[in-house]
């Protein structure tokens, strides 16, 4: 099932990452090009990157303007992110166009690829919440704090899979059908951000 073979992807990206951990370091994305596996392990790649992005910004002694500078990543970030999801969601598309839909087939309130979006996040918290549940240096209490949250983290993650695999399974059989909305950031858009196209008057 397809949320099987994404989350190995996910833990492999991360995996990679935290090698050097460091935001600015090149991605070394293992699988060829042009692969779902490649997409699959950008995207998250992308996430794990965004997820340190947004600890530094937190920092309450950061440099202005490097905080700017940070914000202006992560905006870039984003529109990376949304971008990779679409390409997610027209490989499902495509895998998919010949499926006959059903007169009573139904729409789900995401797509496959959103889906797989949060799937991506989740890693990420589990992957975190596991280092605090066994770091050595934080308290007994903190520690059990932690692994309480991470077992709800894991319980979430069987959750997901079994409802992105029944999605999928009822796009493949024709009961739900895809509609993907090209998603219309505003913030990045010189045209529609009335902060920056009044800065172009």
């Amino acid at each position: 099932m397809f949320s099987e073979f994404a989350f190995p992807i996910f833990e492999q990206s991360i995996k990679e990452y935290h090698i050097i951990d460091d935001v600015y370091q090149p991605t070394k994305n293992p699988f060829e090009k042009g692969s779902i596996e490649h997409l699959l392990f950008a995207k998250n790649w992308v996430d794990t990157v965004q997820w340190h992005y947004e600890d530094i910004i937190r920092d309450p002694n950061i440099d202005p303007v490097a905080a700017l500078d940070l914000k202006r990543k992560i905006d870039a970030s984003n529109q990376v992110r949304t971008d990779m999801v679409e390409y997610i969601d027209s490989y499902f598309l495509q895998k998919y166009k010949d499926v006959q839909v059903k007169p009573d087939a139904k729409i789900n309130t995401e797509s496959p690829a959103w889906a797989i979006d949060r799937l991506s996040i989740l890693a990420l918290k589990i992957y975190h919440m596991r280092e605090e549940a066994n770091r050595a240096d934080a308290s007994p209490e903190h520690r059990a704090k932690c692994q309480e949250k991470l077992n709800v983290l894991l319980d979430q993650k069987n959750d997901m899979f079994t409802s992105i695999n029944q999605l999928i399974v009822d796009i493949e059989n024709g009961d739900k059908f895809m509609k993907v909305y090209k998603q219309m950031k505003m913030y990045n858009d010189d045209d529609l951000n009335p902060v920056l196209y009044q800065n172009k008057k």
